[in-house]
C-alpha cells in the first residue's frame, strides 16, 4: 500500500469529495446529515470531477464510497417531501419534458460515466446503499461491502420506478426474475445476501472497513494499468455485442496490450520470479 500523501481535488461542493491516494483516485459522498443522500450539487461535482479523473495519469482506479455510517441513500425523500409542500425543486425544471431531459442528463453524467470510466471503479459500500444509491454502486466495475452494509432497491417503498441505471445493471448481475422480485418487493439484503446473489464481490470487516477497501483498490492499482483498462474494454462490450464483434476486439486489445513496456516487464518479471513493476506504457 502506498504511503504518499493524498492529493485533494476540487470538486466545487462540500457535498462530494474527491482526492488521489498514489495510483487510487477516491470519490466521497459527504452528506452523513442525511445519509449521502443526493443532491444537484453532487451531480455537478460528478460531472466535473470524472473526466478530470479520468485523465490523471496517476489514477489506474477508482474508489467510490460514502462518508458516516451509509454509501448513499438514494434520492433526497425529506427533500422530495419539502419540494412537494413549496415547490421548490433544488435546482431541478418545472416542465415535464424539460424535468425529463435533465435526469437523462444527470443519468448519463453520473452511472454512464462511471461504466464507461476508463478504469476499474470500485464501490466501497459501508452503509446503506439505496434507491439510486444502489444504482451508482452498480454502475461500479466491482463492490466491496462492510459487513454491516445493507442493500435495497427501495423504489417501491416511496411510489417510484427508479433510475440511475439500476434495472439495467441489476439485471445483468442476478438476471430478470430476481432483478424484478427486488425492485417490486424491496427486500433489505444484508451483505452476506447480496454476495450470494453477485451483487457484492467482497465483504469485509466493519472494523477498520474504509482502510481496508482503500488498501484493496492499492493492490489492484498495482497491476497492469493499461491492460485493465483494455480488460474493461472488453467486457464492457460483451454485454451488447455479438461473438464476433467481440473476438474481433479482443484480438486487437490483446497486440496494443503485448506491445507495451508492462507487458515486457511483466514476461521478465515471470521468468526472473519476482514481482513486476508496471509503469503504465
Amino acid at each position: 500500500m502506498t504511503t504518499s500523501e493524498p492529493r485533494h481535488l476540487d470538486t466545487g461542493t462540500d457535498d462530494l469529495l474527491a482526492h488521489v491516494e498514489g495510483h487510487v483516485g477516491v470519490i466521497t459522498f459527504n452528506r452523513p446529515d442525511r445519509r449521502n443522500a443526493l443532491s444537484t450539487a453532487m451531480y455537478l461535482a460528478f460531472e466535473k470531477i470524472l473526466p478530470e479523473l479520468s485523465m490523471d495519469p496517476d489514477v489506474r482506479v477508482l474508489m467510490v464510497t460514502g462518508a458516516g455510517s451509509a454509501f448513499c441513500a438514494g434520492g433526497d425523500v425529506k427533500g422530495m417531501n419539502e419540494a412537494h409542500k413549496t415547490g421548490s425543486r433544488d435546482g431541478q425544471p418545472e416542465a415535464l419534458d424539460d424535468r425529463i431531459a435533465w435526469l437523462r442528463h444527470r443519468q448519463r453524467s453520473v452511472s454512464l460515466a462511471l461504466h464507461n470510466f476508463p478504469k476499474p471503479v470500485v464501490a466501497a459500500v459501508p452503509g446503506a446503499a439505496a434507491g439510486a444509491g444502489l444504482s451508482i454502486a452498480l454502475a461500479a466495475d466491482l463492490r466491496l461491502a462492510a459487513e454491516r452494509a445493507l442493500f435495497v432497491t427501495a423504489f417501491a417503498n416511496v411510489g417510484a420506478s427508479g433510475d440511475f441505471g439500476g434495472s439495467w445493471f441489476l439485471t445483468q448481475l442476478v438476471g430478470t426474475a430476481k432483478a424484478k422480485e427486488l425492485y417490486w418487493t424491496s427486500p433489505r439484503l444484508s451483505a452476506d445476501e447480496a454476495l450470494a446473489l453477485g451483487i457484492v464481490n467482497q465483504v469485509l470487516a466493519d472494523d477498520g472497513f474504509a482502510e481496508a477497501a482503500l488498501a484493496w483498490c492499492h493492490d489492484m492499482a498495482s497491476r497492469a494499468p493499461i491492460a485493465a483498462r483494455l480488460m474493461k474494454e472488453n467486457l464492457n462490450r460483451a454485454i451488447t455485442s455479438d461473438l464476433p464483434t467481440a473476438l474481433d476486439a479482443e484480438a486487437a486489445n490483446m497486440v496494443r496490450a503485448m506491445q507495451t513496456a508492462d507487458h515486457r516487464e511483466a514476461a521478465a518479471a515471470f521468468v526472473e520470479k519476482r514481482t513486476p513493476n508496471f509503469i503504465g506504457e
